[in-house]
């Protein structure tokens, strides 16, 4: 037994656990990026005759290669959300927001994003949101900032 643990005091050290990657994105998620680029919303048609967002490059019913592309929104609906009063460091705001399951326009699937919706009482499934963009595009996910909560009315 060591000296600090005799008085209860413990020892710390600093370790950090990460997974950095690098991933080729393949056509449909390159075109997905692209479109997002350009401020565009992108799904996929599966066989059924659903739009999936984000784009998927098989049907994930079938296995079958999909290929038609299909815009959707750029508004679209809150599903699901969950409230994040107290933002960690690696998130989206330094302020208090949700992170939600949204239905585009014309998909039928929902992709998750960050809504910068101001207070939580701004946001409730079914609210209608709409993008809101980067000023500067990259290329990835980012160029889509987060949604914001349209106005009623």
């Amino acid at each position: 037994m060591n000296e600090n643990s005799a008085t209860g005091d413990s020892l710390s050290g600093l370790h950090v656990l990460e997974y950095p990657y690098r991933r080729s994105l393949g056509p449909v998620l390159s075109r997905f990026f692209t479109d997002l680029r350009d401020r565009k919303l992108t799904g996929i048609r599966d066989a059924s005759g659903r739009v999936l967002v984000p784009p998927q490059e098989y049907d994930p019913e079938t296995a079958e290669t999909l290929h038609e592309f299909v815009s959707v929104g750029p508004g679209g609906e809150v599903v699901s959300y969950s409230w994040v009063a107290e933002p960690r460091s690696k998130q989206p705001f330094d302020h208090p927001f949700a992170y939600a399951l949204i239905r585009l326009d014309g998909a039928d699937t929902a992709m998750l994003h960050a809504v910068d919706a101001g207070e939580e009482s701004r946001i409730s499934v079914g609210s209608r949101v709409r993008p809101r963009w980067a000023a500067e595009p990259g290329g990835s996910i980012l160029d889509l900032a987060c949604f914001e909560v349209e106005e009623e009315g």
